[in-house]
């Protein structure tokens, strides 16, 4: 899951976001998380503009992650290959996804990670598809 998404979910209690981030915190589905990823969630998630857009304070943030970290599946980095997309700030979403074998990214900046992704066999979906993806197979799961 790209930060831009995280960032949504902070700022709205409504929307494919927030329902993405409590579909990880629920386990409904695998969010994988590296080191420098969770870091990056961190260091942008507590920016003063995006604490005040939210009305979260560190704290949430912090317990918020935490929890992120206690539900992800941690991927160590193995391959790195940098560079590949025009934001360095994509470049540790991408590398998570690629050493974790994701099935998807998940981002609103479809631009930069669709050349890439699926050299890797990883699609990338914006957080309403995602969403829409996760019910599909709820209910497909449900009818079986």
């Amino acid at each position: 899951m790209d930060t831009d998404v995280l960032i949504a979910a902070f700022r709205s209690d409504a929307g494919a976001s927030r329902w993405l981030l409590e579909a990880a915190r629920a386990r409904r589905f695998q969010l994988l998380l590296s080191v420098p990823l969770m870091l990056e969630y961190e260091s942008v998630l507590t920016r003063t503009e995006h604490l005040a857009a939210s009305g979260a304070t560190r704290e949430d943030v912090s317990a918020v992650l935490d929890e992120l970290v206690l539900v992800c599946e941690r991927v160590e980095l193995a391959v790195r290959l940098r560079p590949m997309l025009p934001d360095p700030n994509d470049e540790m979403v991408l590398e998570t996804a690629i050493n974790g074998r994701a099935d998807a990214i998940i981002t609103f900046n479809e631009r930069h990670f669709r050349s890439v992704a699926g050299h890797f066999g990883c699609s990338v979906l914006l957080p309403v598809e995602a969403v829409r993806q996760l019910v599909r197979d709820d209910e497909e799961e449900a009818n079986q």
